[in-house]
């Protein structure tokens, strides 16, 4: 096994490392996707219209599940595998952009997938609007490879185009839904109707050449919905789809409720995170309660409950009434990396930093951005940190310990500090501003990179989850462009869950 983040820099990512060999893998042209282009925001619109003029996604949820039970799709949207009592599944989460942050991914996702029965994306499949015509370089192209069923959850961004590709790539090609009446004129439903972001035409020839990439009988997965169970083993894995606002509709709801029944094991694989930067997301159900409500009562069994959205990873062993559940975030399979560094220290169910785990570590995270803006803003000099001053800086910040030994001392200057602040680095809770919220907002909406803008190391992560009838064993590996971790991908962290 190689050297982690955790043990070294060049475990990191850091220095000068060869490169790795993902771009052999890539298309000869790859779009470039950015954040701050008012094109990308203007064509991803739906999310703002939903929490303005009121969220369409239940309804449409609800005309798309009721076409796949008119197919013939289970009603309890169960899916029965045959494996046995051991058995071994990949989640990997926020994939598809399509560019050499997810193919720097797939590498190491082949490697340490080897043997495994099936896969879950959490989340996002599709960047920047879910559209058909994306799928073959951001879903086929780079998994052709992997030998077994993959099964998804949407996320938001599969939202922005009314879920109509997802539903065709992993629920048995659905066809496109029936055109709804015309709201009544000047209400909040014509408004957001007037300025809808609707789904181009298809390219389908196109989408049938990608599918063949796909195409092996050993490869075929076929979903009831865009929310799912399935049985594999002794466990349940049960995936829920949050929508466009990270929310659950009534009728999904009641079959959450329905299918948590019974003593035997869950996971929940969510498309948004019930646990994330140090503070609980409970996710509301229409009409009452919510999804974290399901998870902790003790007649459900749940052991985990993982969900994407966010892109990094994290993991917080939470006590719930004398039993152990393990929330993690997983969303860092693909899409540019989201900060740890504006992670404050935590404190939050019961989970302290010393039980807390996340990757990229916060000082990795601080000089990934400190060079990444650095370069942007074309001040080199000023905002560069190296990785030993970002970790030295974070550890003080926060009153922790170095998660990674710095080497030799540090000196931390009033540019370093002043670097860290402007970064949006984390505190100990006692020194929090009270504009400190508004701040970490900004700063992650607003400096979020497109992940064209930067080189490796990438920071990326995904999870191998092997199952016995005893326990779950869930680990992280890293994924950050460079040879090293393709040819050994670092074992990020890792921990056995009972199931007795």
């Amino acid at each position: 096994m190689s050297d982690s983040s955790r043990d070294t820099a060049e475990g990191a990512g850091w220095g000068a490392a060869e490169a790795g060999d993902y771009r052999r893998l890539m298309p000869d042209h790859v779009e470039k996707l950015s954040w701050l282009d008012p094109r990308m925001l203007w064509a991803a619109r739906n999310g703002v219209l939903a929490s303005w003029f009121g969220d369409p996604t239940g309804r449409t949820r609800g005309r798309w599940v009721a076409q796949r039970a008119a197919a013939g799709a289970p009603a309890d949207k169960v899916i029965r595998r045959e494996d046995g009592d051991r058995f071994s599944f990949m989640v990997i989460g926020d994939t598809g952009e399509g560019d050499a942050s997810q193919y720097a991914v797939v590498p190491g996702f082949l490697k340490i997938s080897q043997g495994t029965d099936f896969a879950v994306i959490a989340s996002d499949v599709i960047y920047p609007v879910g559209s058909t015509d994306d799928y073959g370089t951001k879903f086929f192209r780079p998994y052709q490879d992997y030998r077994a069923p993959i099964y998804a959850i949407p996320g938001n961004h599969d939202w922005y185009e009314d879920l109509g590709a997802f539903m065709r790539v992993f629920c048995d090609d659905t066809p496109p839904l029936a055109p709804e009446p015309a709201p009544r004129p000047l209400g909040r439903a014509w408004w957001r109707s007037l300025l809808w972001h609707r789904p181009r035409p298809a390219d389908e020839q196109r989408l049938a050449a990608a599918r063949t990439l796909r195409s092996a009988p050993e490869q075929r997965a076929v979903q009831p919905g865009p929310y799912w169970a399935i049985d594999a083993g002794p466990v349940r894995i049960i995936g829920i789809d949050t929508g466009l606002l990270g929310t659950i509709d009534a009728e999904q709801g009641a079959w959450l409720r329905e299918v948590s029944q019974g003593p035997r094991p869950k996971i929940l694989v969510t498309g948004s995170p019930l646990y994330v930067d140090g503070e609980r997301h409970p996710c509301a159900i229409e009409g009452g309660g919510t999804v974290d409500d399901i998870v902790r009562d003790p007649a459900h069994h749940y052991v985990a409950a993982i969900g994407g959205d966010i892109h990094n990873y994290q993991r917080y062993p939470v006590d719930v009434d004398g039993r152990t559940v393990q929330y993690v975030v997983s969303g860092g399979g693909g899409a540019f990396m989201h900060a740890t560094h504006t992670i404050p220290r935590v404190s939050v169910g019961g989970v302290t930093e010393r039980d807390f785990r996340c990757y990229p570590l916060r000082g990795d995270s601080l000089s990934f951005y400190s060079r990444l803006y650095g370069h942007r803003l074309r001040l080199r000099r000023f905002f560069t940190l190296t990785e030993a001053e970002a970790t030295a800086v974070v550890a003080e910040r926060l009153g922790i310990e170095p998660t990674r030994a710095p080497g030799a001392p540090v000196r931390l200057t009033r540019r370093v500090r002043l670097v860290a602040s402007l970064l949006g680095a984390g505190r100990r809770p006692e020194r929090r501003s009270r504009f400190r919220l508004p701040v970490r907002k900004i700063y992650t909406q607003l400096f979020s990179p497109g992940s064209a803008t930067y080189s490796p190391p990438f920071f990326k992560s995904f999870l191998r989850l092997d199952v016995t009838p005893e326990a779950v064993r869930l680990r992280c590996f890293a994924a950050t462009g460079n040879r090293a971790q393709e040819v050994a991908p670092p074992l990020e962290d890792e921990v056995v869950i009972p199931l007795i």
